[in-house]
């Protein structure tokens, strides 16, 4: 054995009280107000264990108990009590647990009562499993209370402990039912803690759905006791909790109505709008979590920052919007998780790593992607009035991520111009004949207007896109499916509308075009359209057009708003089939001035067919009109 080994000694850290508290008090938590969380938590759970020992019949217990949590402001006395008619405690169990940080009587109970396997899930309902929780009091109080007495019929016993870990003991203490009551005595630099609407809406917040009804009182000075006794009207009513111990999503979907639903949902958010639908999930072993999501009805395709899921453990309010239990594109989703498979004082590095977190992301996903599909082979008219309001989040969805894509792809469906919807495959098996995997759309109904009915006249349908992502979105649509291309109605009105024959191309005409475009980049064609009404129409390039989007969104997400300018892949259609160019093109061999002037003209109706003229444009084309009129 060499000398290293034989010298070897082994020992436990040992931390004296008077260090950790200093820590305790101030970082224990990051903030402050869970303080009354823990507390509160710590008193369900003594009503909890009372109510499993009853049942058990390990305790004797009144019929029809009124289990109740009490939550008394004090302003004179300055303190805080949190009172429960739960389990209580006992001299020695006090010692055990009060006495010393961060042994868990709740692991003990389980263990004890429940059985390592827990079969029938009794105890699912205890919420603190680590014995921290209590410490969390003197973050806000420099001498806290306790005043508990057993349910075994023991004397009550008095715990009394300073900010310092110093404590005293008092044994055969007065109490005359059983339970706890842990009074904080609040410090002068904490006190927003005694104001009543400060202390309301921390319950609010944490305790809105704790098991164990919570009732809130505040203790009256003198002078207000005696003017409440003199004026009638101003005696007490009967208090109400200020939780809802039985909320919906513990509840089977079958037993809810819709008005609940929706109840739920305005109570909750705050939210004075109807959700557009929701979801109750309900996921069993080896997930084990419920909840509730709904859609919210959008007013904007930017409303998705503004969604809010409320993550709970065991009905104990934890946090809101954890992006990493729910995927970046359903955060604009509202709702509620509860997960007691997840520990009550959850960290983001805890959820990074957690294969349980990941499992229920994935769940979620697949929950979303089935209601859509549901509501699309089941409902479609119904899911066709949403779609304006879904569109945004479904496509964001499909952009983010492939297996929600795949999922749903069946129940993508488009807006045509004459209020129609169709899905891929409906409007692909339509045009098969005059565009075989071509879909036409239009980015603004009201400018494009002249496309549209060009295209209309001929049978050919055209798609609305008309917000930012959808360049990104058909461009994954075109990946996934082999040969199909989206085309703007102003990229190829050439390709969809031309006659039979060919058009005779006129140089010196296409020279005047380019003039008076003042663009020597454009390209002039010569075709044979259909439509002979229409002199001229311009084509955008498609590439390049989405490229212009991508800059501008680009700009946009880096707050550069940049210089929008007009794509230089443009060609100018001129239509040989129509009246007016036909003279144009004798008129430019005998009077050249009068043919600029027309083709000016033409060129500027067919701009503004396509886009807003810009403000120089108007005053221009606004100008030649007017002298145009003049000289009729």
């Amino acid at each position: 054995m060499s000398e290293d080994i034989k010298n070897t000694e082994k020992g436990g850290i040992s931390v004296e009280i008077e260090h950790i508290f200093p820590i305790i008090k101030k970082w224990l938590y990051s903030e402050k107000e869970i303080f009354l969380r823990e507390i509160v938590s710590n008193a369900c759970d003594a009503v909890t264990k009372m109510k499993r020992l009853a049942s058990l019949g390990e305790a004797q217990i009144e019929d029809n108990p009124k289990y109740k949590i009490t939550v008394t402001i004090d302003k004179a006395a300055k303190t805080l009590t949190v009172s429960d008619n739960g389990i209580g405690m006992t001299e020695d169990e006090v010692r055990r647990y009060i006495c010393q940080i961060a042994l868990s009587g709740a692991l003990e109970f389980i263990e004890k009562y429940e059985g390592s396997d827990n079969k029938d899930g009794a105890a699912d309902g205890i919420i603190g499993h680590f014995g921290l929780g209590f410490y969390s009091a003197f973050m806000v109080s420099d001498t806290v209370d306790v005043i508990t007495r057993s349910f075994k019929g023991e004397s009550a016993v008095k715990w009394v402990c300073s900010e310092a870990g110093e404590y005293e003991i008092t044994t055969d203490y007065y109490r005359d039912e059983r339970g706890t009551d842990v009074v904080m005595h609040i410090m002068d630099s904490e006190s927003e803690f005694l104001d009543e609407y400060r202390v309301r809406g921390m319950l609010e917040k944490y305790c809105s759905f704790m098991p164990v009804e919570i009732y809130l009182s505040v203790e009256k000075a003198e002078s207000e006791s005696v003017k409440a006794e003199d004026n009638p009207a101003d005696e007490t009513v009967e208090p109400k909790p200020v939780n809802d111990i039985h909320p919906l999503w513990q509840k089977n979907p079958s037993d809810c109505t819709d008005e609940e639903y929706k109840e739920f949902y305005h109570k909750v958010f705050q939210d004075y709008r109807e959700p557009l639908f929701h979801i109750h999930l309900n996921a069993d072993y080896p997930l084990n979590f419920r909840g509730i999501l709904y859609f919210p009805r959008l007013s904007h395709e930017y409303d998705s920052l503004e969604g809010q899921v409320k993550l709970y453990y065991n009905q104990v309010f934890v946090a809101d919007n954890i992006k990493e239990v729910i995927p970046e594109f359903l955060l604009m989703l509202k709702g509620v998780l509860d997960c007691p498979e997840l520990p009550l004082n959850v960290s983001r590095s805890y959820l990074q790593n957690s294969g349980y977190v990941a499992k229920i992301s994935a769940h979620i996903v697949k929950k979303v992607a089935d209601k859509l599909t549901s509501m699309f082979n089941l409902e479609r008219e119904g899911y066709e009035k949403l779609w304006s309001d879904l569109k945004t989040f479904v496509e964001y969805g499909c952009l983010r991520d492939r297996k929600f894509y795949d999922r749903v792809k069946g129940a993508v469906i488009y807006e045509t111009t004459d209020g129609r919807y169709v899905t891929l495959d409906e409007y692909l098996d339509k045009a098969k004949e005059k565009h075989e995997k071509t879909v036409y759309y239009a980015a603004d109904a009201t400018s494009q207007a002249q496309y549209i009915s060009m295209f209309a006249a001929e049978g050919i349908d055209v798609v609305v896109l008309d917000k930012m992502i959808d360049t990104q979105f058909i461009t994954i649509i075109e990946q996934e499916n082999e040969g199909v291309k989206f085309v703007r109605i102003d990229a190829d009105v050439a390709g969809a509308l031309k006659a039979d024959g060919t058009a005779e191309a006129n140089e010196k005409l296409a020279e005047i075009f380019k003039e008076v475009s003042q663009n020597n980049d454009l390209k002039v064609t010569f075709e044979l359209l259909k439509n002979e009404k229409i002199p001229a129409v311009l084509n955008i390039s498609e590439e390049t057009r989405r490229m212009e989007d991508m800059m501008r969104m680009y700009r946009m997400r880096n707050g550069d708003a940049g210089d929008m300018k007009f794509p230089t892949d443009v060609s100018l259609v001129i239509n040989a089939s129509n009246p007016l160019i036909k003279r144009l093109g004798d008129i430019c061999d005998v009077d050249e001035a009068k043919a600029k002037k027309l083709a000016k003209q033409i060129y500027t109706l067919s701009l503004l067919a396509q886009r807003q003229l810009t403000a120089d444009e108007l005053q221009v084309f606004l100008a030649d009109s007017f002298d145009m009129l003049e000289n009729m």
